[in-house]
């Protein structure tokens, strides 16, 4: 039951998203300086415009896949959780704070639709090209050791290894997700 409050006239409340997402966030930066709208004309030959139910914005889908690959989100079924939960990501694919996220099963379909084509590699290369000549990223040399048991480290000796992160590793990475997770759940592989 709504109540309002007495002390209060008027006390409805409007929240903008905009507003939600702070100045300084690297989506804001993105979105400020990298145009998606050419993702439109390249699937534009996978879709069918006058046949079938409407389908799920693509430029939405590629930049959930973009969440997905910036943020290490290694599975479609917790992309699809965290753009429900963060406001940021909600923004930044052009959701409203009730509209529905699109399901991790359509994002998988669309990938698989793309799948034996270079569309997918392409918009990944052109958005990190943007990014590039925008000053935006630069190549540098990222060096962790994430073992959990107690180290013996020699600051003098060391090993530099340059990590290449591919859009064909991510993709690899949400296909092996999808298979455990039909696995667990008794679905057909």
């Amino acid at each position: 039951m709504l109540r309002s409050n007495p002390n209060v006239q008027n006390s409805f409340e409007f929240v903008c998203l905009e507003d939600l997402v702070p100045q300084g966030h690297l989506l804001r930066k993105i979105h400020k300086h990298i145009d998606f709208s050419f993702i439109l004309e390249k699937v534009k030959p996978y879709y069918c415009e006058d046949n079938g139910r409407p389908s799920v914005d693509p430029v939405m889908l590629f930049k959930m896949m973009f969440i997905g690959y910036l943020y290490g989100i290694r599975s479609e079924r917790q992309l699809e959780q965290e753009v429900q939960l963060n406001v940021a990501y909600r923004w930044f694919i052009g959701l409203g704070l009730t509209d529905r996220v699109p399901d991790h099963s359509t994002l998988s379909l669309n990938r698989k639709r793309l799948q034996d084509s270079t569309v997918v590699q392409e918009i990944f290369d052109h958005i990190v090209l943007k990014a590039i000549e925008l000053r935006m990223v630069a190549g540098r040399v990222l060096i962790t050791d994430s073992t959990h048991l107690k180290a013996n480290a020699n600051k003098r000796k060391f090993v530099k290894q340059e990590v290449e992160k591919s859009v064909k590793t991510y993709l690899d990475d949400l296909d092996e997700a999808i298979q455990a997770d039909r696995a667990e759940h008794g679905k057909k592989l």
